[in-house]
C-alpha cells in the first residue's frame, strides 16, 4: 500500500467516524434548560468539538491499524473471502 492510498483510506475512515462520534454525549439547550435566545431548543447546550476530533483521530486510527493488518500484514482481500453463491456456469 502506498503513503498516499493509506492516507486516502485513513480521511475515509476518519470522516465516517466522524459522523457516528457527533451525537454521542449531547445535551441539548431543552435537556439543560438553559435556552439561548436566537436558537432552537435542539441546538447543542455544549458542543465539545476538541474532545470529538481527538476521540475521532483515535479510534480512526484503532480503525485503520486493524485494516492496515489485515490487509498488508495478514494479505487479506475480497478474493480472500469465501465464494457464498455457487458458480453454475459449468466453468470449473
Amino acid at each position: 500500500m502506498s503513503p498516499v492510498t493509506g492516507i486516502a483510506i485513513y480521511v475515509v475512515i476518519w470522516w465516517i467516524t466522524l459522523f457516528a462520534i457527533l451525537p454521542i454525549g449531547v445535551k441539548t439547550q431543552a435537556d439543560e434548560e438553559d435556552i439561548t435566545l436566537g436558537t432552537t431548543e435542539s441546538a447543542p447546550h455544549r458542543h465539545r468539538m476538541g474532545f470529538k476530533l481527538i476521540l475521532t483521530s483515535l479510534v480512526a486510527a484503532a480503525i485503520f491499524a486493524l485494516y492496515y493488518f489485515l490487509v498488508v500484514v495478514f494479505e487479506l482481500s475480497v478474493d480472500s473471502i469465501p465464494r457464498i453463491v455457487p458458480d453454475f456456469s459449468g466453468r470449473g
